[in-house]
């Protein structure tokens, strides 16, 4: 298949292919005249990397997987990370839309009276990477 193919089949432009061709992700068989030609296992192994971008690896730690023969190797302790962290994500996101739908109907004259708005503004006032020691709208236990 040559990356006109490719590229019409993946949905990705050719200038992405020859990137990830570049960073080792995917591999040119030939070319037919100046164009890369590419095996047909090529849009799977471009569905693995889209794959792999969506779970959040960056396009390096997916080409270390790649690397050493046509097979990926996929580490599987760092898959469970991954779930780990998007374990981590999903729940910072579903805090963030419980104290949006909680302002959107509070009851308080004004936010700022609000317990649980004041919460949310002082989860939201830590640095990026402080660790949350709990549920930014959890209620506090004596």
């Amino acid at each position: 298949m040559d990356i006109a193919t490719v590229a019409q089949r993946s949905g990705l432009p050719a200038s992405t292919l020859r990137h990830y061709e570049a960073k080792g992700l995917i591999r040119a068989v030939g070319r037919a005249g100046l164009r890369r030609v590419f095996a047909a296992d090529v849009l799977e192994r471009l569905a693995l990397v889209s794959l792999g971008r969506s779970a959040g690896f960056s396009l390096d730690e997916i080409a270390a997987m790649f690397a050493g023969g046509r097979q990926p190797a996929i580490d599987r302790t760092r898959l469970a990370a991954k779930a780990d962290e998007l374990d981590a994500t999903i729940a910072r996101l579903g805090a963030l839309r419980d104290g949006l739908r909680h302002a959107a109907r509070c009851p308080a004259p004004n936010h700022f009276e609000c317990p649980t708005f004041r919460r949310l503004l002082r989860a939201a006032q830590r640095p990026a990477g402080k660790p949350r020691p709990r549920h930014p709208l959890s209620r506090r236990r004596p």
